[in-house]
């Protein structure tokens, strides 16, 4: 029998997350796509490496695309935040060189590009990549040209989210296509679709 002043035991949720397998399986995940691509890429294979049972992450996620958007979330809040200080012309351009880096060198942006190619096939996952990352990820981006542009740092001649269109695009582009993104290249879209004001 318990002692009387033994604090009360919180009852047991099969669908609580343990943080520790959550995290196992988001970097199993980030792994085996580097390592295979999304086509290989399987929750049998996600459980394995993670260590934990397939049963366990489909009670959690409903297939692999959901893994991978948490994963994405997770690691492009920590590793590309847009600016929420006031945006100026320099801090958009260091943003879109920390993109460029993203999708080229980081583990994080190999998902965001893979989602990108999946969504092109399959709509279901198009309206999830939507929903979840790009929709909220725009609203942030869209936010910070358009304080640009009212605090005079910034004047496209386009509004917020087609400047942000020509600005991701080539950018997303050449990464799709395995190709570098110069530093120059970013510095030219800055300077050609913001033009920004002069010091």
């Amino acid at each position: 029998m318990p002692a009387a002043d033994s604090p009360p035991r919180r009852p047991r949720s099969g669908n609580r997350r343990d943080e520790g397998a959550r995290l196992a399986v988001l970097h199993a995940a980030d792994d085996l796509l580097a390592e295979n691509g999304f086509g290989a890429l399987t929750v049998e294979a996600i459980a394995r490496r993670a260590g934990v049972a397939k049963q366990t992450i489909y009670r959690w996620w409903p297939s692999k695309v959901e893994i991978l958007l948490d994963t994405l979330i997770e690691d492009s809040g920590k590793r590309l935040s847009v600016p929420v200080e006031q945006p100026t012309a320099d801090s958009i351009r260091d943003y879109l060189r920390d993109f460029a880096l993203f999708l080229t060198g980081d583990p994080a942006g190999k998902v965001l590009l893979a989602l990108i190619a999946e969504a092109q096939h399959d709509p279901d996952t198009a309206e999830r990549f939507h929903e979840r990352y790009l929709g909220p990820r725009r609203d942030q981006e869209r936010e910070m040209l358009a304080r640009a542009i009212d605090a005079g740092e910034v004047a496209p001649g386009l509004g917020p989210d087609a400047a942000m269109d020509a600005l991701a695009g080539p950018i997303v582009y050449r990464a799709l296509t395995g190709a570098s993104v110069p530093r120059d290249l970013v510095d030219t879209l800055v300077e050609s679709v913001l033009n920004p004001r002069s010091r």
